[in-house]
């Protein structure tokens, strides 16, 4: 794919300009994508126009229907990594399409992943995300403040050391409880 993906744009364009590109070079339509995966077309079009934010569950069910690494989406190119991937402090790759999220991709380099490291950062003042789900299994490790994980109907409160493992498929959320926190989640799909 010849595109330069990497031309200038404002971060909330980028990367549905990416996912329209990439359909659009497959021959799929908007509807058949948000019927693939499993949204409505109105979602799906706000998605791919930047009038939604993207979550990351949405984002791996893109990126597989593509045949792209998720990768891809967020960096314009291709993971090249295969036996090690070194992300050193601050250098992960900023995934921020979800409110009351800033994610950073750990292992955005390393080809086949079949986990998805990040670093979450949560902001109190910023809006909440509603809860979501998706395939697979998740883990989150607190690294400083605390953080409220809501897993189905259960709630926990987990300060910096705890950690979580759940089914993912149930509804889930995080929430920063009293002052900006951070953890690391790791995303099984």
């Amino acid at each position: 794919m010849d595109k330069d993906w990497n031309a200038p744009a404002g971060p909330e364009i980028e990367v549905p300009r990416r996912i329209k590109e990439l359909r659009e070079i497959l021959g799929i339509s908007a509807m058949d994508m948000a019927e693939d995966i499993d949204i409505s077309g109105e979602t799906y079009s706000g998605y791919e126009s930047g009038k939604l934010d993207i979550p990351i569950s949405a984002m791996y069910k893109i990126a597989n229907r593509l045949g792209v690494d998720l990768t891809v989406l967020i960096t314009g190119e291709d993971p090249r990594m295969e036996t090690a991937g070194v992300c050193r402090r601050g250098k992960g790759v900023q995934v921020e399409r979800y409110p009351g999220y800033e994610f950073s991709s750990l292992a955005y380099n390393f080809k086949g992943r079949t986990m998805e490291p990040l670093l979450v950062f949560l902001d109190p003042a910023r809006e909440s995300a509603a809860p979501v789900s998706h395939s697979g299994q998740e883990f989150n490790y607190v690294l400083e403040g605390t953080v409220k994980v809501k897993v189905g109907n259960r709630e926990y409160t987990l300060e910096a050391g705890d950690s979580i493992y759940f089914n993912a498929r149930l509804p889930h959320g995080q929430a920063a409880a009293g002052g900006p926190a951070r953890f690391i989640t790791i995303i099984q799909e």
